[in-house]
């Protein structure tokens, strides 16, 4: 028997873990919290189980799904969705003109700190 304080120590994907754990014969049972009616040794904490599980899938799912529509109206509206990007407009002006002076561009990406390739430089460059 695995016993928790709370079901949200014991991690990020609790239904993995209850997988995990019925197929080498151990139960789980939360102590306190919203998920104190869970002992999955018993009928009616699997059921209870069962329908908090499906619940946080749901909502997992809802904000995927909201995270990609968000994602997709910022880049409708000319917004930049990720990492903030490495060069600046103003480094990428000094390594157009470092570029001009015929040096090389693993020595530039090398010189504004984007690391050893120039994928970085490249892709930047292109726009």
């Amino acid at each position: 028997m695995l016993t928790v304080w709370k079901l949200d120590r014991l991690g990020r994907s609790v239904l993995d873990l209850v997988e995990r754990l019925k197929a080498r014969g151990v139960g789980l049972k939360v102590l306190t919290g919203a998920g104190a009616a869970i002992d999955t040794t018993r009928p009616e904490g699997k059921f209870t189980f069962a329908l908090f599980a499906a619940l946080a899938e749901f909502e997992r799912e809802l904000i995927r799904e909201r995270t990609k529509a968000g994602m997709v109206a910022a880049k409708r509206r000319g917004r930049h969705v990720g990492r903030p990007r490495k060069l600046t407009e103003e480094r990428l002006a000094h390594a157009r003109a470092l570029i001009a002076e015929d040096r090389e561009k693993a020595e530039v990406a090398a010189l504004l700190g984007v690391g050893v390739g120039v994928a970085t430089l490249r892709r930047a460059l292109k726009g």
